[in-house]
């Protein structure tokens, strides 16, 4: 007997059983039509067997698929603050300080080398400005270039290769036979300092956010260490070796962060933005085996892949426009300021040392040509530039305070617009002692507005562009120190009082600009994009 006999049709035997139209053999001595009968049972029971195969199944794909979407996440800033302040970020401190050190001590010997020149290879007052002049030239070619390179590359690789390179001009430049030649590796060597605020970009990435702005201008200190030991260097070195030394020694520091970097991690940040998961939780395990901490639970959140990183039309468009070109203004403005004041208080006090004029005045009054006349820098001279010099570390303190207390945006105004009345004041008539402390109050308001704008800077951008924004940010800048010794050097040299009278101004208008700033920073998170 065969199956449709049994009453189970050929469609029914096919779901059955899986296949083809089947024939069921009964044998001898037993009742067929029982046989059909549990055939039929055994079959239901396959049947419901399986549907209960299908429902657990599908219980469990929906019970993981619940749980993955319970699963906990953190983004590298949870992980960041998590983490917290600690044995790390103090090593990154001092590393990112050495190089912020080198970089003050480059920029501090510009004070000393071109009086130094000036007597030396018998120069006018504008081929002293030029020695300035090309580093800061050097420095916009290269500023955004290391900024993009660290975007695309890495801030790491980014912030070595610039160092590498200041070191091999930096060590060439003591070697210079003559003015052309030390115009060209200076030019080169300021191409290379350039990378330095890659320091600031990658300290800002690795710090939670609470520690994020007094971190950041904690760095500045290292900056004043730099100008201080340069002084003090030239004081030691300049009366017996002469220049050639002073710029060998002040490169050699950058040969030990170089070495230091072996040590130093890529950002995190970058990672995520590059989509490089791994690499990013690999940055992120080591920060908590340093500090002490553990790893946080869950997975990491990653943004996609495909994200434009390093692009001038995101800096420009219409959610960062105003708060570019006002910040680029502010950029200018700071580096105008802060390496005038530098510049033109070595030149005042070389001027008052060479006359027995009581104030800077009175002694451009007494000898129209006295500017002209080569004087090299004496000890008095050195310890005077020291006192002015030392004026970074209260202007560290006031930029700590004022950005926490004020804002962001406040304490950008209120640093530029005292900078610019102390400056005018150092040109009336008064004694050598009060002109000294005048030079120093301007010099610790210059330092304060310089440091909170890479403050605000390295906030308001997102990762994608923060690095750009920065060398960008440092393009404008360098614009401002090609002109300042113009005003500091050459201008100051026919009349006090116009030089400090531009000042002013400048330090006026930037006050004005940082007002206008749409985004006030403090306390905010960074953004990724």
């Amino acid at each position: 007997m065969n199956l449709r006999e049994s009453g189970l049709s050929t469609d029914e035997s096919s779901r059955v059983l899986g296949a083809s139209p089947a024939v069921l053999f009964v044998p001898n001595g037993v009742d067929q039509e029982d046989a059909a009968v549990q055939f039929r049972m055994g079959s239901l029971q396959i049947q419901e067997s399986a549907v209960e195969d299908m429902s657990t199944e599908q219980q469990r794909s929906h019970e993981s698929k619940k749980e993955n979407d319970n699963q906990e996440t953190f983004t590298v800033d949870k992980a960041v603050n998590q983490l917290g302040f600690g044995k790390f970020q103090l090593f990154l401190t001092l590393l990112c300080g050495l190089a912020w050190t080198v970089d003050a001590m480059e920029t501090m010997i510009l004070s000393i080398l071109g009086p130094a020149l000036l007597c030396e290879w018998r120069l006018s007052s504008v081929q002293e400005a030029l020695i300035t002049t090309v580093v800061f030239t050097g420095m916009l070619a290269g500023s955004s270039v290391w900024g993009v390179i660290s975007d695309k590359y890495g801030r790491k690789y980014g912030l070595v290769l610039s160092s590498v390179f200041t070191f091999y001009f930096g060590i060439l430049t003591a070697a210079s036979p003559t003015f052309v030649w030390i115009l060209i590796l200076r030019c080169l060597t300021g191409v290379g300092i350039a990378g330095c605020p890659q320091a600031v970009t990658i300290y800002s990435e690795f710090v939670p956010t609470n520690y994020r702005a007094p971190g950041i201008l904690l760095l500045d200190v290292f900056w004043a260490m730099g100008t201080i030991m340069a002084t003090l260097i030239a004081l030691v070195v300049m009366p017996s070796l002469g220049w050639p030394y002073l710029v060998l020694f002040c490169s050699l520091p950058l040969l030990v962060f170089i070495i230091l970097c072996r040590w130093l991690p890529e950002s995190a940040r970058y990672y995520v933005v590059t989509g490089e998961k791994e690499s990013a939780m690999k940055t992120i395990e080591q920060i908590a085996a340093w500090n002490n901490k553990p790893v946080p639970l869950g997975e990491l959140v990653v943004e996609s892949i495909d994200t434009t990183r390093g692009e001038f039309k995101d800096m420009l468009g219409k959610e960062y426009a105003q708060t570019t070109l006002l910040l680029w203004l502010l950029w200018f403005a700071s580096a105008f300021v802060y390496y005038g004041i530098v510049l033109a208080t070595t030149e005042i006090i070389s001027e008052l040392s060479s006359t027995d004029s009581s104030c800077i005045t009175a002694a451009q009054d007494s000898d129209e040509d006295c500017w002209e006349t080569c004087e090299q820098l004496q000890t008095a001279d050195y310890v005077d530039i020291l006192w002015t010099t030392i004026a970074e570390l209260p202007g560290i303190v006031i930029a700590i305070v004022t950005v926490q207390v004020l804002g962001r945006k406040k304490a950008l105004a209120c640093q530029f617009a005292l900078f610019g009345i102390f400056a005018f004041i150092v040109s009336f008539c008064m004694p050598r002692t009060l002109t000294t402390i005048m030079l120093f109050t301007a010099r610790a308001f210059a330092t304060a507005a310089f440091q909170s704008v890479y403050v605000y800077t390295c906030e308001v951008y997102p990762t994608t562009i923060r690095a750009l924004g920065v060398g960008a940010g440092s393009g404008a800048a360098r614009i401002g120190a090609i002109i300042t010794p113009f005003v500091g050097q050459v201008l100051l040299k026919k009349t006090v009082t116009a030089a400090m009278s531009t000042y002013l101004a400048v330090g006026i208008l930037a006050a004005l600009a940082a007002m206008l700033l749409p985004l006030e920073t403090k306390g905010r998170e960074l953004k990724s994009t």
